[in-house]
């Protein structure tokens, strides 16, 4: 029987801040980052960075650092820190650590990677809140409830596509910091997306090659391949083709059917998506175009 249970608590992250900045390439963008950052009498605790191209490329830095009073201190850090990002262009972003993501999760009949977030929401490894389950079956509500997790059943149908989309944007809006699709067998349109640019994380198979349609791990069987895995992206209008967070990959042989074709897919999908997802939360991710830089 499933019981609610009450997610492992995280270390103390009161204190704590993450910046992500993105800017062209220059001498002495770190020098000035972490010059502010002392003057304001903040301790660096973790530092990642990464140049495109020395000559004329751009530049991107993840910090987390520790400040006392921070929630205090916050509002007039942001503003004595938009003088430094106006001298060298930066696109930024200043988050509280101990601020936890709310997540909302839409999934169909497939539970396996619904299943995969749920275990490490629980256990502490996901560091955010789910709050609340979307789908468009009845399917998943005895694995989400129990665990006093929201979840709200809206079927959809080529007739109710739009209505249901926008029960869905009602749900969500202004509630949840992110979607994340957890094999939610549906189109989601351009106007949803609007609402979330960059905050929609999808799953999906990928095989070498490629397999598109119906019964794709037949395709794959039938074809012998080799090598199947896993893509984990945020959604944008053009279908399954935006910038890419995570991906894996396992060999397989001739000794494999259909069967374990997808048993090995499915066990790809549920950890590729939970590592996207992490990385998401903790702010670990900065979109560029069509690329994303990923701070894991």
């Amino acid at each position: 029987m499933i019981q609610k249970v009450t997610p492992t608590k995280s270390a103390d992250l009161s204190n704590r801040a993450r910046m992500l900045v993105s800017c062209p390439d220059q001498p002495g963008i770190v020098a000035a980052v972490s010059q502010f950052l002392f003057e304001h009498g903040a301790n660096i605790v973790q530092s990642d960075q990464y140049t495109m191209d020395p000559e004329g490329g751009l530049f991107f830095i993840r910090i987390e650092f520790d400040l006392d009073n921070l929630d205090e201190r916050r509002a007039q850090l942001k503003a004595d820190f938009a003088e430094v990002a106006a001298k060298f262009r930066m696109e930024w972003s200043m988050t509280r650590a101990s601020r936890k993501k709310r997540l909302a999760i839409f999934v169909s009949k497939e539970e396996h990677a619904l299943l995969e977030l749920l275990w490490h929401w629980q256990s502490g490894d996901l560091d955010a809140e789910i709050a609340m389950v979307i789908s468009n079956h009845n399917d998943m509500r005895g694995l989400v409830e129990p665990l006093g997790i929201p979840y709200h059943h809206i079927p959809v149908t080529a007739e109710t596509k739009a209505e249901a989309e926008k029960r869905q944007l009602e749900l969500v809006s202004g509630q949840v910091d992110a979607v994340i699709l957890a094999r939610y067998m549906q189109i989601i349109s351009p106007k949803f997306i609007e609402h979330f640019p960059n905050r929609i994380i999808n799953i999906h198979h990928s095989f070498l090659p490629a397999f598109v349609g119906g019964k794709p791990y037949a395709q794959a069987y039938n074809r012998g391949v080799k090598i199947i895995g896993a893509t984990a992206h945020y959604v944008t209008e053009e279908l399954d083709g935006g910038p890419i967070i995570e991906q894996d990959v396992q060999r397989v042989s001739h000794r494999d059917n259909v069967d374990d074709l997808k048993r090995i897919g499915r066990n790809i999908e549920r950890t590729v998506l939970a590592r996207a997802v992490s990385w998401h939360v903790e702010d670990r991710v900065i979109v560029h175009q069509n690329k994303t830089v990923v701070f894991s």
